[in-house]
């Protein structure tokens, strides 16, 4: 096992290389970068004013080869990446163009709130989910399970933002029972401790529900259909025949192995601990990681949106390797030593 995970770390590098490479090529390509937002700054600047005021405006070839070499655009790419990729290794995002701020400490300053939405919509969905699909699978078609089955089709069906606004028009605007967004109140800092929490349960309610809802429906559903097909496998009918207790070979063999797929899920939440929805931030006004990268993408601020990349790749491929690490602790079958 401990060759197969040095391999896989191994790989990390070519597929964070190759997968950088491309965006990083394709911000070369895309029109309106920092230059092309400072000559169109400058066009309209130079049509309000008159025309000694529109000469003055233009900007020359040699300012605008000059702003070339400020944004590092005159290089070739494979030169340009190169010396982006050695300012990632030593922590070095860069500068966003459009706010001249570190994109590190764009980054930092959102983190808190897409570390809050994404633990605990990991630890709800994980706590729900797989004792709901365990409940699921073996009351099979009872009354339970056909309703809940409605709120889980409702979950795979209607997207989160759709949700996230129809929860702002009844609870928010309708019924005034929750803020109508923002992430605590403006006057945070003056409430005590309890007070505090308080606030952040009460703007950020609506928001967990739209995050919880899709985590909810597709781990619930993986638990229900592995448990089932587990149910019905014949080492669990053998262990029964044998005069096994039927809870007991639920829980101490199908329970396990039904585990499995939820396990090789189970990484992939550190990249979603930084994604973010910007649906969900924009309807909430929210200024979480995943509006920052949003508002990164509309406006080609390519530092920040290479930044971001870095991050949330290099976290999804090691997240990739927690989960195989969890599949191995959960399925004894697996044997990675042997591939």
């Amino acid at each position: 096992m401990r060759s197969y995970f040095f391999r896989r770390l191994l790989l990390i590098i070519p597929t964070f290389i190759g997968a950088t490479l491309i965006v990083f090529s394709m911000t070369r390509f895309v029109p309106g970068g920092p230059v092309e937002r400072i000559m169109m700054e400058a066009s309209a600047m130079s049509m309000d004013g008159g025309s000694s005021q529109r000469q003055s405006m233009m900007l020359s070839e040699r300012q605008i080869e000059q702003l070339r070499t400020f944004y590092g655009l005159d290089k070739p790419i494979p030169q340009a990446y190169i010396e982006w990729i050695g300012n990632v290794l030593t922590g070095e995002l860069g500068k966003s163009t459009r706010y001249f701020m570190p994109v590190w400490d764009m980054i930092v300053e959102r983190l808190p709130i897409s570390l809050y939405f994404g633990i605990i919509t990991f630890i709800i969905s994980y706590l729900v989910s797989i004792p709901l699909g365990v409940a699921k699978a073996l009351k099979h078609g009872g009354l339970m399970d056909n309703i809940s089955s409605g709120a889980i089709f409702l979950g795979f069906a209607v997207p989160a933002y759709v949700v996230g606004v129809l929860l702002l028009t009844w609870f928010s605007f309708t019924w005034e029972l929750f803020p109508m967004g923002g992430f605590v109140d403006e006057d945070f800092e003056d409430f005590t401790r309890w007070q505090q929490f308080l606030d952040l349960l009460w703007h950020t309610a609506l928001p967990l529900v739209c995050y919880l809802i899709a985590d909810f429906a597709v781990l619930t559903v993986t638990m229900k259909n592995n448990l089932m097909e587990n149910l019905s496998a014949d080492y669990v009918r053998t262990a029964v025949a044998k005069g096994m207790p039927f809870k007991t070979a639920v829980y101490r063999h199908a329970f396990r192995n039904s585990l499995i797929p939820m396990a090789s899920h189970f990484g992939n939440f550190l990249s979603a601990f930084l994604g973010g929805s910007f649906l969900i931030e924009v309807i909430f006004n929210i200024d979480g990681i995943g509006l920052l990268g949003f508002e990164a993408l509309v406006e080609n601020d390519y530092p920040v949106v290479m930044g971001m990349l870095a991050i949330t790749t290099g976290l999804f491929l090691v997240g990739n390797i927690i989960s195989d690490l969890f599949v191995a602790a959960v399925d004894p079958r697996v044997k990675y030593g042997a591939q």
